[in-house]
């Protein structure tokens, strides 16, 4: 376990990019287990677990600091400032006592609050506390700030490589700015993206967090949804060897059976152990899942909507259905539709979707598939932040990595 400690001019429940950054990051390292506080200067407690330490000197809106930076802001270094440096750093230094790592963010990239950044400077002399800066935005390679630089001190220190500090940028280009700024080599400076996090974009509920997590759904490329009851009329044989033929094109394809078995028919029950029995013949028991199989509970439609959230495609291979409710679904959520030609579902989708019979061979309706997604730029983008962009996957891959070095 890291004592971390996260600093910036203001932090949630203020609503801004680097305070949502703030935000993300400190509840996934408290996740692992680490001790997190956040450092503002404006804010309040969002997680019970993540004390807020409110100096008010940090805030970049405090009329003092606004005052002090009119003055700088003209090229003159006010009578109060060095006052004000001192203070922050003492103040800093009694908040972070015990604390290992700082990260700094956007406090010593952008001239907001200098005494702030002077005051972090001072305590980059401090063998026994590793600071992070963590830049998202730069003064001096913006247009828009230039006429309030100046040559010397404090303007400079946004464009020092400080001594014993480890940089961190948000992009590529930003680190190519700061390289450049600080003229040091890109090698020097990681780039650590920012994210988004899947299930409260799409305001999942508590359950789908648990199967999205349970089936690794995150890690899914494509996820085909089939929201039907376990029937034989709904054809989901067909959508399984499907499945299998199109792994082939994409190693990581999963199949979601939304429905229960349906209640009327007992032979119902016959056919799932078919279908099951197959899946294993077909070597696809953590590719396709039977919500079935996790709950004996009742699906609820926000549930499902989760699913059409979450998914890639519907896929949908029923030899009868009277009208066909998850065309018109999979519409809404903007997923391309593939179905069986039969006149219910060629009447909803119309020329907007894909159809094939219900007896297909499943090895060309997987090509099919698999060409289909491949032109999407739909489809690539959603793969894309799936693997890259969502802030477990960065944590994981870039941020615990750094807290453990």
């Amino acid at each position: 376990m890291t004592k971390v400690a996260l600093l910036h001019y203001s932090a949630p429940p203020i609503v801004g990019g680097v305070e949502s950054v703030l935000s993300h990051q400190a509840r996934l390292m408290a996740d692992d287990g680490h001790q997190v506080q956040i450092v503002a200067g404006r804010g309040e407690q969002t997680d019970p677990r993540i004390p807020f330490i409110q100096l008010p000197m940090a805030d970049s809106r405090h009329p003092d600091v606004l005052v002090i930076k009119a003055e700088l802001d003209e090229g003159r270094v006010p009578s109060g400032f060095a006052e004000l440096v001192d203070s922050l750093t003492a103040n800093l230094g009694e908040v972070l006592d015990g604390v290992e790592v700082l990260i700094a963010h956007n406090v010593c990239s952008l001239n907001k609050n200098l005494a702030l950044t002077a005051a972090v400077r001072n305590l980059a002399n401090h063998n026994h506390l590793r600071i992070i800066l963590w830049h998202h935005d730069l003064a001096w390679t913006t247009p828009r700030y230039r006429s309030e630089l100046y040559e010397g001190y404090p303007w400079d220190l946004l464009r020092q490589a400080w001594p014993g500090v480890e940089q961190v940028t948000i992009s590529e280009m930003r680190q190519h700015e700061l390289a450049g700024l600080f003229q040091i080599d890109q090698d020097e400076i990681a780039v650590i993206p920012n994210g988004v996090e899947i299930s409260r974009f799409h305001k999942l509920e508590e359950q789908t967090r648990g199967y999205m997590k349970q089936l690794g759904l995150l890690d899914t490329s494509p996820l085909l949804l089939l929201p039907v009851r376990i029937t034989p009329r709904k054809n989901i044989e067909l959508a399984l060897r499907v499945c299998a033929s199109l792994r082939e094109h994409f190693p990581d394809t999963k199949l979601i059976v939304t429905g229960p078995l349906g209640p009327h028919n007992p032979t119902n029950i016959k056919y799932f152990e078919q279908l099951t029995a197959l899946r294993t013949e077909l070597g696809l028991g953590n590719v396709v899942f039977f919500l079935a199989e996790l709950t004996a509970e009742y699906i609820p439609d926000e549930m499902i909507s989760d699913f059409y959230h979450l998914a890639d495609a519907l896929f949908l291979p029923s030899r009868e259905e009277g009208f066909g409710i998850p065309v018109l679904e999979a519409g809404l959520a903007g997923l391309p539709i593939f179905c069986a030609d039969i006149a219910p579902l060629r009447s909803l989708g119309g020329p907007h979707a894909t159809y094939f019979s219900p007896d297909a061979d499943p090895g060309e309706l997987a090509n099919t598939i698999a060409n289909h997604l491949s032109l999407s730029p739909v489809f690539r983008m959603r793969t894309q932040v799936r693997r890259q962009y969502t802030w477990e996957r960065i944590y994981a891959q870039n941020i615990a990595p750094l807290l453990m070095e």
